[in-house]
């Protein structure tokens, strides 16, 4: 395939916010459809990707001619919830807890691409779980694939991302394709100060007490932030430009801390846990701990401690969370810190899954060009939906065609 073509094309299954959509996008890959079941994430989705087709609906009611839409597609990536993996009991393929990686895998036998790549949490590959994670393996592969062995753990710290976060990656070839390799670790480290050191203090402006933007102009110093503020040039991003506001700093809405809250938060050392509240106060010149999504209302609904601003007496905020999940400045969570946090914290870092996609590029043999076509973004009502408003507004319209 030579860089004269089209672009490789490409399907995102459990998709949340797109950090694998992103990711694979910058690798260059056309995200041409996406799935997510949460009517929320998905109209966030919708926003960040107006050329891809979101699809809000069950997983398991989807078959592959709706995803693929009349095209030889060339990789599917996705993370399955894995509550089936870590559950006590037996351990077994088609334990409807399991369903959805095997649904996952219907998808892969049903469209048929050319590469596959599955996302997941690095338990899979210990204890019981791991035993299943074999089965998932020997199952795909009496159907016509390869899975790279032996597959790997990779830590987003390793690839760029200023945080320490290992997930297993599943690399996945049809058996008439090159086999891709796992992606080289990059050199160096990029610390939490350079990832978010540019943000100013959000509890100087009042208004985010209210509202989660603010007109603000940036002045980025490291070449993390300003690749992620579009002001240098990133040489080995091809996603498609954005038309958006740099002026305008997003998703940063204030959180009410007491007074003897801000006074904790002042006393804990860098890089140690604040003792009643057990959020971690981030090291400046260190990197962030894993950024996680909490529970969801199933399980209590509970958020998943934030780390305390390094400069701040506060938690970080989720630009700044963004910031040290190599989300660029464009991109847009939920207007609330509920569901940002979440989708922040259920997303892959685009810069490690950047990097991974772009071993299957080169697998491909395609040689990826920047793209000229600048890209609107979405309509913001998309980012200020409740569920219920989401659902009522959102799914119908996205189970089947994009929302501009």
């Amino acid at each position: 395939m030579s860089n004269t073509q089209q672009r490789p094309k490409a399907i995102d299954l459990f998709c949340g916010a797109g950090g694998l959509s992103l990711g694979i996008e910058q690798a260059g890959f056309d995200v041409i459809s996406a799935v997510e079941v949460d009517p929320v994430h998905a109209a966030v989705h919708s926003y960040n990707f107006p050329k891809c087709n979101t699809i809000c609906g069950d997983i398991t009611e989807l078959h592959g001619l709706e995803l693929s839409r009349g095209h030889e597609i060339d990789l599917i990536v996705g993370g399955p919830p894995c509550q089936g993996f870590s559950l006590i009991g037996k351990r077994d393929i088609n334990d409807p807890r399991n369903d959805l990686v095997a649904q996952f895998m219907r998808l892969i036998k049903e469209i048929r691409p050319k590469y596959f790549i599955m996302e997941n949490v690095s338990g899979l590959t210990v204890g019981d779980a791991k035993s299943l994670l074999e089965k998932v393996i020997s199952d795909i592969e009496t159907s016509g694939y390869h899975v790279v062995q032996p597959y790997k753990v990779l830590n987003a710290n390793d690839y760029g991302v200023p945080q320490s976060r290992k997930r297993l990656f599943l690399l996945g070839y049809r058996d008439d394709q090159n086999a891709p390799v796992y992606p080289a670790k990059v050199p160096g480290s990029v610390t939490v100060m350079d990832a978010i050191g540019d943000l100013p203090n959000i509890d100087d402006f009042d208004v985010l007490n209210e509202h989660d933007s603010v007109v603000f102009d940036l002045s980025p110093v490291s070449a993390y932030a300003k690749k992620l503020h579009g002001v240098l040039v990133d040489e080995t991003d091809y996603s498609y430009p954005r038309k958006w506001s740099r002026n305008v700093l997003t998703g940063s809405m204030r959180t009410q801390h007491t007074d003897k809250s801000i006074e904790r938060f002042a006393s804990t050392e860098l890089g140690k846990v604040e003792p009643i509240s057990r959020f971690l106060k981030l090291d400046p010149l260190g990197q962030c701990n894993t950024l996680r999504a909490g529970t969801d209302k199933s399980r209590g609904a509970y958020t998943s401690p934030r780390p305390i601003h390094p400069r701040d007496n506060r938690c970080i905020s989720v630009r700044e969370a963004e910031r040290l999940h190599s989300f660029p400045d464009w991109f847009r969570m939920h207007s609330t810190k509920w569901h940002g946090f979440r989708e922040v914290g259920n997303s892959v870092p685009p810069l490690l899954a950047r990097a991974v996609a772009s071993q299957v590029l080169s697998a491909l043999g395609y040689v990826p060009e920047k793209p000229s076509e600048v890209v609107c973004l979405g309509d913001e009502r998309l980012l200020y939906f409740n569920t219920t408003t989401a659902t009522e507004h959102i799914k119908a319209a996205l189970r089947y065609e994009q929302v501009w």
